[in-house]
């Protein structure tokens, strides 16, 4: 290349470079270092592939599902797999399950997208102003804590939507409630390690107060090691949002949520197996997805990961 040639660098090269030209230019590079970084591991791909299936199949569901989820259709009751007009097999009422399956990954989607926004929110408030403040604040916000981890997750939620009452915005909520602890574990270690830095020492002589210097300066630094955290816990939020579905404490009937749907299958087990097997399997794959997901997210983003 002659010292006169001043063509651009192609979009590649340009997020590859060594030497950003602004601040903007320099996350990018990050994040696309980081994407190329996440693509070199295929296992993580194929979850996120998985995942990317999922909301493509709740977004167009409408369009995809063969039959109305919830028409029933006697007289077409118990039919197998493969059967005339039912790829997966009909259940006890005829309502076929592929539909079903479809429709069921919007509620899925649902519970992940709300637990995710409410569970680590709150711990990552909890975890900061805790390591933070420190003293009696750290104490007692910790000791709260304690008693939310003493409990099983399913039990604890069990408890919490007995006394909320049935229904998927109380299974949320009393996922969410019982997900939170873990996540604030995680901020309060990271704000333990990043309050007496000379970063943070240098934001308080500027003027900067706890509020700010929490929000702007330690919030950002703990956000990675969440991200991590959510998507290895979303098949633990999956499970037990299914578990309370198969209680009858989650989604209520007719709604085709996939821990209802084994539940109805569980009486047909022995001699109409798909019943119980097709949503078995779609929970198994999903939350399969998310730790496959979660185990690349976290050799990209771990900052005590030499390979990062």
């Amino acid at each position: 290349m002659s010292l006169t040639d001043t063509s651009k660098p192609s979009l590649r090269e340009w997020l590859l470079t060594d030497t950003p030209t602004s601040r903007q230019h320099a996350k990018a590079t990050v994040i696309y270092q980081a994407w190329l970084s996440f693509k070199r591991n295929p296992m993580a791909m194929i979850g996120l592939g998985i995942l990317v299936f999922l909301v493509l199949i709740a977004a167009f569901a409408a369009i995809i599902a063969p039959h109305d989820p919830f028409i029933q259709d006697l007289a077409a009751r118990l039919q197998p797999p493969l059967s005339e007009g039912y790829i997966l097999g009909s259940d006890s009422l005829g309502r076929d399950i592929l539909s079903r399956l479809i429709y069921g990954s919007r509620i899925t989607l649902y519970i992940v997208t709300l637990v995710t926004i409410l569970a680590p929110v709150v711990g990552l408030f909890v975890g900061t102003i805790a390591g933070y403040a420190g003293g009696w604040t750290d104490a007692i916000l910790m000791r709260i804590t304690d008693i939310f981890l003493a409990f099983p997750r399913l039990v604890l939620a069990l408890a919490f939507v007995a006394a909320l009452g049935a229904g998927i915005e109380n299974a949320v909520l009393a996922i969410s409630l019982t997900a939170w602890p873990a996540y604030a574990r995680i901020a309060r270690a990271e704000t333990l390690t990043i309050r007496n830095s000379d970063y943070i020492h240098a934001v308080k002589l500027q003027g900067a107060g706890p509020l700010r210097i929490i929000i702007k300066h330690i919030w950002p630094l703990c956000i990675s090691s969440l991200v991590v955290r959510v998507t290895l816990d979303m098949a633990g939020i999956i499970l037990a949002a299914a578990g309370l579905g198969f209680l009858g404490l989650g989604a209520q009937p007719p709604s085709p949520e996939w821990g209802a749907m084994i539940s109805e299958g569980r009486r047909f087990i022995l001699d109409h197996w798909w019943i119980a097997t097709m949503p078995g399997l779609a929970i198994f794959t999903v939350s399969l997805a998310f730790n496959l997901l979660g185990d690349g997210l976290r050799d990209v983003l771990d900052p005590k990961d030499g390979t990062s």
